[in-house]
């Protein structure tokens, strides 16, 4: 009984100490934006936690041989784990982001919101279309501006303008010296502005996962200036944590690399800190460093964001990872409820949606129940990334929809029998 006594003892140190320098170092970010301070807090409660648990371990006078030699080796893994945890958490990680050539015609607008945005205009020979077209990437912060304008450039052959952009803090477009600057509220201020850079009374908007949250909102408040939307794989309009529906289309291996790579102590230490006070985050570990780290788990993620089995290609080149994370964090504030302004709107819209999207069926639909003559067109065999999956298909009722056409619509509120994702 002794034995097992000191075995959860020595177990009990271990989940302790990192728990106990964690919310340390959570509680002093809480009121300092000064990182040193709350990871030196972190840390030395962490040391603390394990160099008092050590005492466990200290044989007494008169202890086996053999105890003693038991005790020594428990107290050199624990101070091997120690001596080994310090130092990761304070050097920056080794990771480094490709450099990213830019796209064929990228350019700039710098805007009265202060954001610096890359975007790219692909125009036809002619245009036919007095309206343009906006796509609207997801993440937040995940930007992949060369394979998005290769793709829905493809729309400059109907006589449409096309422009692909960066939102603030993702792919090439500029970084807030603030993170709690990013947010659903900053990316529909830039869109107005955008459209107002390019002189047009209304946009075509398509919006991708987070980008359709962004098209939803920037509908509710300027729905004047919409003439068409297009939800594809949307975000809830009521969003919630969706995590576990991510990480659930992994596999067992997949998993595990993904936690290793979480569990990185530096990484818990920002992690920690981004959801208590962005500003110490940022100033610990830095944008570039930071985009890095997240374009390592991201790519990671990719398995998930399409259907079992298929083949995965190249990964997104233009992560931004306080774009994404600060949003998110515990502190930040909550969506407004878009559904009511929704409501009494008469745009024309599209959900596309597809049959292996970890994104739940319902939060598709009610884009359906809110906005009135929306249409849902099921994709099989794609997954959250569904332009990647089955472009065919997704380009030709994304065709038909901007021409008026009768589009393959689902009508019912119940997911197909092949639906892979979450209800």
């Amino acid at each position: 009984m002794a034995v097992l006594a000191r075995l959860v003892a020595a177990l009990a140190v271990l989940v302790l100490a990192p728990v106990l320098g964690l919310a340390s170092l959570a509680g002093m970010a809480s009121v300092t934006t000064n990182p040193t301070l709350a990871v030196f807090l972190g840390l030395a409660v962490f040391a603390s936690v394990f160099f008092l648990g050590l005492l466990l371990f200290v044989p007494r006078p008169r202890t086996a041989p053999w105890r003693r030699v038991r005790a020594a080796i428990l107290v050199l893994v624990e101070t091997f784990v120690v001596v080994r945890v310090v130092p990761a958490t304070i050097r920056p990680f080794p990771d480094t982001l490709p450099a990213r050539p830019g796209v064929a015609g990228q350019r700039y607008w710098d805007l009265p919101t202060g954001s610096r945005i890359a975007y790219v205009r692909l125009a036809p020979k002619q245009p036919q279309a007095s309206t343009p077209v906006v796509f609207l990437h997801g993440g937040p912060g995940v930007a992949d501006m060369e394979r998005d304008a290769a793709f829905f450039g493809a729309l400059t052959s109907d006589g449409y303008v096309v422009y692909v952009y960066d939102q603030v803090g993702a792919g090439s477009s500029g970084r807030l010296a603030d993170p709690r600057g990013y947010g659903l509220a900053r990316d529909v201020a830039d869109l107005e502005a955008i459209r107002q850079a390019v002189g047009a009374e209304q946009l075509i908007l398509i919006g991708h996962s987070y980008g359709a949250q962004v098209a939803a909102a920037y509908l509710a408040h300027h729905a004047d200036h919409v003439a068409k939307v297009v939800f594809s794989s949307p975000g809830s309009l009521t969003p919630s944590p969706t995590g576990a529906a991510l990480l659930s289309r992994l596999d067992p291996g997949q998993g595990r690399a993904l936690s290793l790579d979480l569990l990185h102590p530096r990484a818990l230490a920002a992690y920690t800190l981004v959801q208590v006070n962005p500003q110490a985050a940022h100033a610990l570990v830095g944008d570039d460093e930071m985009d890095a780290r997240f374009a390592r788990y991201y790519e990671l993620l990719q398995p998930a964001l399409h259907c079992r089995g298929a083949t995965v290609g190249r990964s997104v080149a233009g992560v931004g990872a306080y774009a994404n994370l600060s949003p998110q964090a515990s502190g930040a504030p909550p969506h407004p409820d878009l559904r009511p302004a929704l409501g009494a709107t008469t745009t024309p819209a599209l959900v596309l949606k597809g049959s292996c999207d970890y994104l739940s069926w319902s939060s598709a639909i009610e884009y359906r129940r809110v906005l009135r003559g929306t249409e849902v067109v099921y994709l099989r065999h794609a997954g959250h990334d569904a332009y990647q999956d089955q472009p065919g298909a997704y380009l030709a009722s994304l065709r038909a929809f901007l021409a008026g056409r009768p589009v393959p619509a689902y009508d019912s509120d119940q997911p197909p029998a092949d639906y892979e994702g979450p209800r």
